[in-house]
């Protein structure tokens, strides 16, 4: 856990208690707990979508087609430069 120890962990926590009070301590561990819970939900809804989403692509794969892509719809344009090399006037 972030790499903090059990005397480490102890003195954030004595710390915590002699600047906030003990009346304050328990009301900010609530309210990060909750913070936490929140965030934690949130990131599993975002990773259940991203899994739902590469699932659907794996089940479906989708062709090219020319209403999809307008670069197929367009004729291959002939090529506009000379078929013989320029001769240099010298």
């Amino acid at each position: 856990m972030f790499g903090i120890g059990m005397p480490e962990l102890l003195l954030i926590l004595a710390l915590a208690l002699i600047v906030l009070g003990p009346k304050k301590l328990p009301e900010l561990a609530r309210s990060l707990g909750k913070g936490m819970a929140e965030f934690r939900k949130a990131t599993d809804e975002l990773k259940d979508e991203f899994r739902q989403l590469d699932d659907d692509a794996l089940e479906s794969p989708q062709t090219a087609t020319e209403k999809d892509d307008p670069v197929l719809a367009k004729p291959a344009e002939p090529s506009t430069t000379p078929s013989t090399p320029a001769t240099d006037p010298k």
